[in-house]
């Protein structure tokens, strides 16, 4: 496959089965045969995008210390700001190019969650900022638990599986900001080869050229959204809840060509994630004989942990 299919999720929220069952097939063709899709038919508004975008430069364009302010201690960088260069990839050393903000989950009537999970961090300089934020995290949330019914439906599983592991999940809005190139970067670029860590990832701001996927033959294709799409994939919780049947795909954002180097790139990943007991022990109906099972059985708390010490986000 040398391009990101393009599917329509008003297929499947359409009264019409054979136009439910279409969506179904096409998404579940693409996660296990490239591991993305382009999405049409989201709940998104054209005024929020634009209200969201336009509140993210303001943020990254406040001065450094007034940015600094909010990059809090000791909670693994889980909300409010993280600094340029503080993140890398699994496996590397050199800090991506980039600095961003995580917005995460508004907990509804779970007293439990709330303790678990660090406050939303409040911009004080932008009143619309948190605002916005929270209007784009529900709308991607419910465009989300959307995707996932269609892929429990490919699974062969109850379409609202998912539902009860992701109302309060541990989902992350992460506006990024990949700041203009001033020089040579040295074997850094702006978001190096990697795999997400959640269930699935919905990523708004692939309209431009950056966000390269690698296809099973090992080929880097373009992945480029037409501009009322966003772009969907599987990430390595569902991956391996699977036993690999839908495919956790390796991507990056690269450096832009050189000419372009004094420019700014905005893009807004939400990270769906379940909440932090959910097993995400192989399901049966993937394992057989042709495909044995391949993971431990570990929850989704574990696996995160996990991975973000291998991030250097948090210390083991």
């Amino acid at each position: 496959m040398n391009k990101v299919p393009s599917v329509d999720l008003t297929d499947f929220l359409s009264e019409d089965p054979s136009r439910k069952q279409k969506f179904i097939n096409e998404i579940g063709k693409a996660y296990e045969e490239i591991g993305f899709v382009a999405l049409k038919g989201h709940f998104l508004s054209d005024k929020l995008i634009d209200d969201l975008y336009a509140e993210i430069k303001k943020f990254f364009d406040l001065p450094q210390e007034t940015k600094d302010k909010y990059e809090i201690e000791g909670i693994g960088g889980q909300r409010g700001y993280t600094s340029f260069g503080k993140e890398h990839a699994k496996g590397r050393k050199e800090g991506d190019l980039k600095e961003f903000w995580h917005f995460g989950q508004y907990v509804e009537d779970n007293p439990k969650l709330e303790k678990e999970y660090p406050d939303n961090v409040q911009v004080e300089e932008l009143p619309k900022f948190n605002e916005v934020g929270k209007e784009t995290y529900k709308q991607l949330e419910r465009t989300a638990k959307y995707v996932l019914r269609a892929l429990a439906l490919h699974l062969g599983l109850e379409e609202t599986y998912f539902d009860k592991y992701i109302k309060n999940g541990n989902s992350i809005l992460r506006p990024i900001h990949y700041p203009p190139i001033k020089e040579e970067p040295k074997n850094a670029v702006r978001a190096a080869a990697h795999g997400d860590i959640n269930l699935i990832t919905l990523l708004m701001g692939a309209q431009g050229r950056g966000l390269q996927v690698q296809n099973h033959e090992g080929e880097w294709i373009d992945a480029i959204a037409e501009p009322d799409e966003l772009m969907i994939n599987v990430g390595d919780m569902l991956s391996r809840h699977t036993n690999n049947r839908l495919k956790s795909t390796i991507h990056q954002v690269i450096n832009p060509p050189k000419e372009l180097w004094g420019t700014s790139r905005y893009s807004v990943p939400f990270f769906m994630h379940p909440v932090s007991d959910m097993p995400l022990d192989v399901l049966d109906n993937c394992v057989d004989e042709n495909h044995p099972k391949l993971y431990e059985d570990i929850t989704a708390g574990e696996f995160l942990h996990e991975r973000l010490i291998e991030l250097g986000l948090i210390k083991a």
